[in-house]
């Protein structure tokens, strides 16, 4: 489709995607390098590893707890042989931002006041080009299209068992609401830790303030962890179910239009929703997928770049 434009005009203008090559038709050696470039050659700079690595060792080696296994739900996902010392810890991405918030155009329950803030904020950033803008909030969460709030993805851990000694690592960047936002969330895992309460100001020097290489610190953290739930689809939660798929890692995929209807269900008990929870990802907790076509290895490393056994 190029080459017609180029003929055309003598320029063509390509819109910034994703992926440079298709998915599909390729052979077999090409997809297998891809994989091993993609999960293997490709690193980090060593300081962010080295921050990475720092972080780790704090979460698995807290200094004024002895916790260590975080949890028995914790204990009992984990295959890992426990040896004293050493925590297990889970991950979370929870990318519940200002940006995400006002391009869902859902109901976060700020009242009216707040749904004409992040009417306005969508409307100037995006010029009415939002989809989901033109469905009700109850429609939205029935199509589950509504980012997990931090209350909710804090629910959605205790339903799965998560309890108050799991420790928990935020990767996050900047939650819409603030530390307001986020205390329930808190208040459910007191273990709670991220970049900042972790790491000291001389060692966030090289990263503070720096978007992407906090996120990279996020992703380093993540691949390491016991663990690992996001709370909304994204670029981040792509890259990490593939990267952990292939390296057979843990990792929770939340049922966003389950989770939608059972949050909409105002009348719904504790040991209900607890039931449907745990039935409804007895098979999104790490359990391989097959590739479908046109979908990305880097997220859907199966069959093509792993073995079968």
């Amino acid at each position: 489709n190029v080459l017609p434009v180029l003929q055309s005009y003598g320029i063509a203008a390509i819109a910034p995607f994703s992926h440079r090559l298709a998915f599909d038709n390729v052979p077999e050696d090409i997809q297998r390098l891809r994989c091993k470039v993609n999960f293997r050659a490709l690193t980090f700079v060593p300081h962010i590893n080295s921050l990475g690595e720092a972080l780790v060792k704090h979460l698995r080696w807290p200094v004024h707890s002895h916790l260590g296994a975080g949890g028995g739900y914790l204990r009992e996902m984990v295959d890992e042989t426990f040896a004293w010392g050493t925590g297990k810890f889970v991950a979370l991405h929870l990318r519940f931002d200002k940006d995400m918030a006002a391009h869902s155009s859902c109901d976060f329950g700020g009242g009216k006041a707040e749904k004409l803030a992040l009417a306005k904020y969508r409307q100037a950033i995006w010029q009415g080009r939002v989809m989901n803008s033109q469905f009700t909030d109850d429609e939205l969460r029935g199509q589950g299209r509504c980012p997990l709030t931090p209350e909710e993805i804090g629910l959605l851990l205790a339903a799965l068992g998560f309890d108050s000694n799991t420790r928990l690592y935020l990767a996050s960047h900047k939650v819409y609401g603030g530390e307001a936002r986020i205390s329930a969330l808190r208040k459910l895992f007191p273990l709670m830790e991220d970049k900042k309460s972790l790491a000291s100001k001389e060692e966030l020097a090289k990263v503070d303030g720096k978007a992407s290489l906090l996120a990279a610190v996020d992703y380093y953290v993540s691949m390491q962890s016991d663990v690992f739930i996001s709370a909304s689809p994204g670029n981040m939660h792509n890259a990490m179910v593939g990267h952990r798929t292939y390296e057979n890692l843990k990792t929770i995929r939340p049922s966003m239009t389950l989770l939608g209807q059972l949050f909409s269900n105002k009348s719904v008990s504790w040991p209900e929703f607890e039931q449907t929870v745990q039935l409804g990802h007895k098979n999104r907790q790490g359990q391989i997928r097959l590739r479908k076509p046109k979908q990305s290895i880097y997220t859907y490393p199966a069959p093509d770049c792993m073995c079968e056994a």
